[in-house]
């Protein structure tokens, strides 16, 4: 099923603020557990979906396939996230 070019918009907005985020995350001294952080990520993309998930247009079919490539795509933007933090606690 094609996406709405309202919901596309939505997606890529989403993805533009999740970014803008995670670049301004400075890491905590002393650091956080990796499990933690790991914790505060998802609670981030949750936060995001629930947020544009009132914003989503459509059939309820199309809402819910938006927010599927939403958390996707937010879940992808996390990864070198992680692993940039990962390596932040590897330095101590």
């Amino acid at each position: 099923m094609a996406l709405l070019q309202a919901n596309k918009d939505l997606i890529s907005t989403g993805m533009k603020e999740f970014n803008v985020l995670l670049n301004q995350q400075v890491f905590p001294n002393p650091p956080v557990p990796e499990e933690a952080m790991v914790t505060m990520v998802e609670d981030w993309v949750n936060f995001y979906i629930n947020y544009y998930r009132t914003q989503m247009v459509g059939e309820q079919q199309e809402q819910e396939s938006a927010l599927r490539e939403l958390q996707q795509e937010l879940n992808a933007l996390s990864a070198p996230f992680l692993v940039k933090y990962r390596a932040f606690l590897k330095s101590f």
